[in-house]
């Protein structure tokens, strides 16, 4: 959901002011409207509106992802969700989450989306399911698996492209027996499925949505159906997938929704509360929806407000963004708070509470309490040491003529690589690097020497030139790249990362490469921890115990380091760089442990530990 308006209305404080006074005095009803009971309902498509067992029905759905959260905490966001006064619960299912490795289904932890949606029906939401295969969400390649970009000439999200096709057939295989218990029909709560997401801002063939379609209907979801787009876009795509609801996606022209979609029920699939932030920019991203949320009320029109919680992508879960011909690069940060009125940590922000107090003023009724939010608590500031280093615990290089991608040379999709050869320069020269992605730092006989980076917002690019001093007739040339999440909207979807381009020194291109995939997984931070530290050059490891007398959610302000990565107890945080505007990592209490607790930092630019500082928030 990306790169279209985004509507930015008054708030009208008298107005607030006046429908909290009128919320304080209202009963606490139970509404007549049918809860998820275990029993059959149906849900269908009106002219125009939602029918719940054949009565007019306004969705008013809340988006949260359950990998973006704790699972321990599931219950806690689907509660907050309902005493904000909302009935349904979207999310996405991110289908690189579920299959890391093809064929190999992950459904445990905070991929048990069965769990997730019972956990909805015990609180009496129902659910809007938006499985995919594709959904955007900012999520590292928009949730396809990045293992399909080993594959050099893949086409995804094309129907014609029988490798691609034949993956989908198998996540639809392993997730539809999962989900057609739930449907609604079934006696469970999911409402509505969507078919893919937000295709007119990608391809223009109508049939692959069709193909989808039947492809869901053949694995028992019967539907209904739903597709999410901007209007301009589906305007001029023309895949408006017939007899599905049509979401809007931060528009309200209803009457121009409804020329498109004749009968079927138009709404706001994608309301948007807050925005997302890159890495960069000068500030977390803010909303104002509080005015077009009371005209929706006011009007009786059903919406999913996106994000009602955003959460935190964690590990390597964030995407980015970039133009159709892949540049103006622009990776996304690794909190989700997306200005979401409840925050990141799952605490009410002040437009939750004018938002519920606008929708208990419009149902005539106040929602349920809020519950009790998760415990807080402060880490006391610490210096790591330093252990050993990304040098000290190599694995064994692949050898190749000319730099090529992680995918496609070494099967790898996050993390870093090594790329090594050898050169000559006794008068100096000066090195040239092309496709750098994403960031890469430059060694020459272990000294650094410059990073290159591909973001050009913010003055974060560097063009790839680099001076090399003289140096032996054998020089050690290492360009170590770091990246980020693969590219997950638009047109462009083949961001393969690593050195993908020529390095050139002077005029010559340089060959004979050998490269070392450093993935930081689990096998390779094990290489790490047990390695004798002999390196103190950029990219070190460095590591912290903390003893807790108790835990709860936290902060770790990470403002004095440099770039890299974060783990306590085992779990990667996610991304930290001291470019912001995050520079607070958030760390839920319930991955910590009363005792010992272990943090491991890597650094790509710090040879020197600097501490790092407990807070209680996100900023300020």
């Amino acid at each position: 959901m990306q790169r279209r308006t985004f509507l930015r209305l008054s708030v009208l404080a008298p107005l607030v002011a006046a429908s909290t006074r009128r919320l304080e005095c209202m009963p606490a009803v139970a509404s007549a409207t049918p809860v998820p009971d275990g029993r059959p309902h149906r849900f269908t498509l009106g002219r125009g509106q939602f029918l719940l067992d054949g009565r007019p029905f306004q969705v008013r759905s809340g988006e949260l992802h359950p990998v973006r959260i704790p699972a321990a905490y599931w219950r806690h966001r689907i509660r907050m969700a309902k005493a904000m006064g909302l009935n349904t619960i979207a999310l996405y299912l991110m289908w690189n989450a579920l299959e890391r490795a093809p064929g190999r289904f992950d459904f445990h932890g905070r991929n048990d989306i069965a769990r997730f949606i019972g956990l909805c029906a015990e609180e009496g939401m129902w659910v809007y399911l938006r499985p995919g295969p594709y959904v955007c969400a900012e999520w590292d390649f928009g949730g396809l698996p990045p293992w399909l970009l080993r594959e050099p000439d893949i086409r995804v999200r094309d129907r014609h492209d029988r490798r691609y096709m034949d993956a989908v057939a198998r996540y639809l295989d392993a997730v539809a027996p999962r989900m057609a218990p739930l449907m609604a029909a079934n006696g469970g709560p999911i409402l509505m499925v969507q078919v893919e997401n937000e295709y007119a801002s990608f391809g223009k063939d109508r049939e692959y949505l069709e193909t989808f379609r039947r492809m869901w209907i053949e694995r028992g979801i019967e539907g209904p159906f739903s597709v999410s787009d901007g209007l301009g876009q589906i305007r001029e795509a023309h895949t408006y997938l017939e007899g599905a609801a049509l979401g809007l996606d931060g528009d309200t022209d209803f009457a121009g929704g409804q020329a498109i979609a004749g009968e079927a029920p138009v709404w706001v699939g994608e309301g948007y509360p807050g925005w997302l932030t890159h890495w960069g920019e000068p500030d977390f991203q803010r909303g104002d929806y509080l005015s077009t949320l009371q005209r929706l009320l006011a009007d009786g029109r059903s919406f999913n407000l996106y994000v009602v919680h955003g959460g935190t992508n964690f590990g390597f879960g964030a995407g980015a963004n970039a133009k159709g011909d892949g540049s103006d690069f622009q990776p996304v940060i690794t909190s989700y708070d997306y200005g979401a009125p409840i925050d990141e940590r799952g605490a009410p922000t002040a437009d939750y509470h004018h938002f519920r107090s606008a929708i208990g003023a419009a149902l005539g009724r106040r929602p349920p309490a809020l519950p009790a939010a998760p415990a807080g608590m402060r880490f006391a500031d610490l210096t790591p040491e330093p252990i050993a280093s990304l040098w000290d615990a190599l694995p064994a290089p692949v050898a190749t003529e000319r730099p090529q991608s992680m995918e496609s040379l070494l099967g790898q999709v996050h993390g870093l690589a090594l790329y090594r050869t050898h050169i000559g320069v006794p008068h100096g020269g000066r090195l040239r690097l092309e496709g750098v992605n994403d960031y890469a730092t430059v060694f020459l006989d272990g000294r650094y020497l410059e990073h290159v980076s591909r973001l050009r917002h913010a003055g974060l690019h560097s063009d790839g030139h680099i001076a090399l001093p003289p140096t032996t007739a054998r020089a050690t040339l290492d360009v170590l790249v770091d990246t980020f999440g693969h590219v997950g909207y638009g047109a462009f979807m083949q961001d393969r990362k690593g050195l993908l381009g020529e390095a050139w020194l002077d005029d010559r291109p340089l060959r004979g490469w050998q490269v070392h995939g450093l993935p930081l997984d689990e096998a390779h931070l094990a290489r790490v921890r047990t390695a004798t530290a002999s390196t103190a050059r950029p990219g070190r490891f460095f590591r912290a115990r903390a003893r807790l007398g108790r835990v709860g959610d936290t902060y770790l302000d990470m403002r004095e380091w440099g770039k890299g990565y974060l783990w306590v107890n085992g779990r990667l945080l996610g991304r930290y760089w001291h470019v912001g505007p995050q520079q607070r990592l958030f760390c839920p209490g319930c991955w910590l442990r009363e005792g010992d607790n272990e943090l491991l930092v890597l650094d790509l630019h710090r040879t020197q530990a600097a501490a790092i500082h407990g807070a209680e928030r996100l900023q300020g």
